[in-house]
């Protein structure tokens, strides 16, 4: 399966020109914990979370109104493909201890993001398919050759 069939569509972004208030604002109010920051041809150049904000931010003391989301960004961040198996998103991930991927169409934009929460809600539909047909088998049915 691809990560195109699980991620999330409707991702929340921002601009790398943006107060780091703003952002933080909006992810308040939309309830999330990161964004995924978008140059002009809405491609992925940066993520910026929570934790980005906590440690870059406010343990620094830094000026959430003069700090540009640019100071703050994770830059370069890695992408996957729409066509990504699932489980290179999750090895990427593992790797690189990442929770979120952005996932890119084939020009380079943004489709949407697939985090690790996303992976594990598959994973756990995958093996509760699994139990309930081990469960429909009968040790009679199992001790066939």
């Amino acid at each position: 399966m691809s990560v195109g069939r699980i991620c999330v569509r409707a991702v929340d972004t921002a601009s790398d020109d943006e107060s780091v208030q703003a952002a933080a604002q909006r992810m308040h109010a939309r309830n999330v914990g990161s964004l995924v920051v978008i140059n002009k041809a809405c491609e992925p150049v940066g993520m910026v979370t929570d934790r980005d904000l906590t440690v870059r931010v406010l343990a620094d003391g830094l000026d959430a109104v003069q700090t540009r989301i640019s100071e703050v960004m994770t830059r370069h961040p890695k992408t996957v493909r729409e066509e990504t198996p699932i489980e290179e998103a999750l090895r990427l991930m593992r790797a690189g201890a990442f929770r979120r991927l952005p996932v890119v169409g084939q020009s380079g934009k943004l489709v949407g993001l697939v985090t690790l929460d996303d992976v594990l809600d598959l994973l756990t539909e995958e093996f509760r398919e699994i139990r309930s047909i081990l469960e429909q088998e009968t040790p009679h049915a199992l001790a066939q050759p």
